[in-house]
């Protein structure tokens, strides 16, 4: 019984607050409210100089030169600095107007505001005043049903669907960046990569240089001499040797491949012959006769039997490929083992009586000797005409290094430059290079490359039109109604991507794309224009720009890791 005592108690003193407090005038919001609780007089919102009665509110006659006194009425809706009012000449009034609009409570849904216009002008204002009370007096018999319920009902449902596109957008743009993160990660490592193996190449490249030096030099310092005891004409002898041998197995393996030949030659004869005898002269076939006539005019072409001349032949060579020995041939014994001296051998044995390093180092200073000979002209260096195998190796070596290295240079360059390049907020558009999306607009498919192009490509010819190439970004404000599904620019300062020299318009200038970015849910052309001749603007949705505060803080602080 206590207990409703202290309700009923509660209940009653509720009331009494209440009743204390004017209601706010018609049109007046909630955040204004504070302005028009005087009892007394009220005092305009912005020149608080200026006093009114409280019949003056909503009289339908602009009295404050901020129109703050008629707030449920238009007649201060077309408030000008050039206005006139009732009140003391004062050239300091602030005429700007104190109040947004008309504030409809829209119970039921969200509540706004109707531009003063709009007040008593005969049409319901459904979009901003959902409960009809922009149409209080009925001008013209309008009356204007409350519909907040079921506009409350679907708005709430499709700004459940926008939360959610919002949040998918937001979880593939954290995606997005964490993609990008790992890209200039591998980047990095790329060029740690590039730099270590561009210093091993210059290594490999001096010691190449010093390797090549040193067998030019001892090459030029080699001095001929045979395996065995003997002058030059054994040493010649053993070479010629070598090079006859070479020959004569040459040979045999020529012969071995003529033979092979002939006994194809005169099986495809025979075939050719038979198939001459056996065919069938009636059976209408072109390509058979063709066939036929050719062998005719083959056999008709050949000398008579040469039997006898390569069977000549072939004893010839049963001679020639007969190896040497005493019985045939050279005996190339005797030339090797001639004990003739001269001055060469005469020198190779005084150095037999030489302990070794003695002997090594008079080999060294000999061959130093001819090094600085050679260089100076004063002897003949009979190797210029071509160097030999090791001084080949060598020099090919060189050049292998000097081309690694200018491969490895010109790949750190190009990865220096990309790792430099601009990618926009948190690198973000590093994981979008490249790929393309498109939209189909009747006549043309316009298509846009993600820092790489756009280009509009006619459907029937599919010939392609470049719109222009990326070269920066910018910032841009723009100022648009954002559309019911959200697939829009809004207002606010927006990202845009400048793509320019595109081709050449027609007695115009070179084609540029102005691509202006918002937040969506996938990546998407929203609309395709030409601003002016052979100016375009793109209005693209992308993850990209879905950004919540929370997040934006999180990138600033290199909260972004793997």
């Amino acid at each position: 019984m206590q207990d409703l005592s202290s309700l009923f108690l509660i209940a009653i003193t509720t009331g009494l607050v209440t009743a204390s407090e004017p209601a706010r005038p018609r049109g007046v919001g909630p955040e204004f409210a504070k302005f028009y609780k005087s009892a007394a007089k009220f005092q305009c919102i912005s020149n608080p100089s200026v006093e009114l009665e409280l019949t003056q509110l909503n009289d339908d006659y602009c009295d404050c030169p901020d129109g703050s006194d008629e707030p449920g009425t238009s007649a201060c809706a077309y408030l000008t600095p050039a206005s006139t009012f009732s009140t003391p000449e004062d050239s300091n009034y602030n005429t700007t107007q104190a109040l947004p609009g008309f504030y409809c409570k829209n119970k039921g849904h969200q509540p706004g505001y109707v531009s003063f216009t709009n007040v008593n002008d005969g049409v319901c204002d459904y979009e901003a005043c959902c409960d009809g009370s922009d149409e209080w007096e009925g001008v013209g018999d309008v009356k204007c049903d409350n519909k907040c319920k079921e506009i409350g009902k679907e708005w709430r449902k499709k700004d459940e669907q926008r939360k959610k596109a919002m949040g998918s957008a937001q979880k593939r743009r954290k995606e997005l960046i964490l993609e990008a993160v790992k890209l200039k990660k591998e980047l990095e490592e790329k060029v740690s990569i590039s730099k270590v193996q561009l210093e091993a190449a210059e290594i490999r490249i001096r010691d190449s240089e010093r390797e090549l030096h040193e067998v030019e030099k001892r090459e030029k310092g080699k001095v001929v001499k045979g395996p065995g005891p003997g002058g030059r004409v054994n040493v010649l002898a053993a070479l010629a040797r070598g090079r006859v041998e070479e020959l004569r197995i040459n040979l045999v393996d020529v012969r071995r491949q003529r033979n092979d030949a002939h006994a194809k030659i005169s099986q495809l004869e025979s075939i050719l012959s038979t198939f001459k005898t056996e065919y069938n002269p009636n059976f209408n076939d072109e390509g058979v006769k063709r066939a036929v006539k050719g062998w005719e005019d083959y056999a008709a072409g050949q000398p008579p039997s040469q039997q006898e001349e390569l069977a000549a032949q072939d004893r010839d060579l049963d001679e020639i490929t007969k190896e040497d020995g005493e019985d045939h041939g050279i005996s190339w014994a005797e030339w090797e083992n001639n004990d003739e001296d001269d001055d060469v051998s005469v020198l190779f044995r005084f150095e037999e009586y030489l302990p070794m390093p003695i002997r090594d180092w008079i080999d060294q200073k000999l061959r130093d000797l001819r090094v600085v000979l050679i260089e100076n002209g004063i002897l003949a260096d009979k190797r210029s005409s071509g160097e030999s195998r090791a001084v080949s190796d060598a020099r090919t070596a060189l050049e292998t290094a000097r081309t690694d290295r200018d491969n490895f240079d010109r790949d750190l360059t190009s990865q220096k430059e990309e790792l430099a390049t601009e990618y926009g907020d948190d690198d973000i558009f590093r994981a979008l290079k490249g790929k393309c999306i498109e939209r189909d607009s009747g006549e043309y498919v316009y298509e846009l490359c993600w820092l790489g192009s756009t280009t509009q490509r006619d459907k029937k010819t599919n010939s392609g039109t470049g719109m222009g190439t990326f070269v920066r970004f910018e910032k841009v404000m723009v100022d648009e109604e954002l559309p019911a599904d959200g697939k829009g620019l809004g207002s606010g300062l927006r990202t845009a991507l400048v793509y320019e020299n595109g081709h050449h318009c027609w007695n115009g200038p070179m084609r540029s794309t102005l691509v202006i970015l918002g937040c969506a849910e996938t990546d998407e052309v929203w609309k395709v224009v030409e601003a002016e001749k052979c100016v375009y603007r793109m209005e693209v949705g992308t993850p990209v720009m879905c950004v919540d505060d929370r997040e934006g803080r999180r990138a600033q602080h290199g909260k972004y890791e793997l």
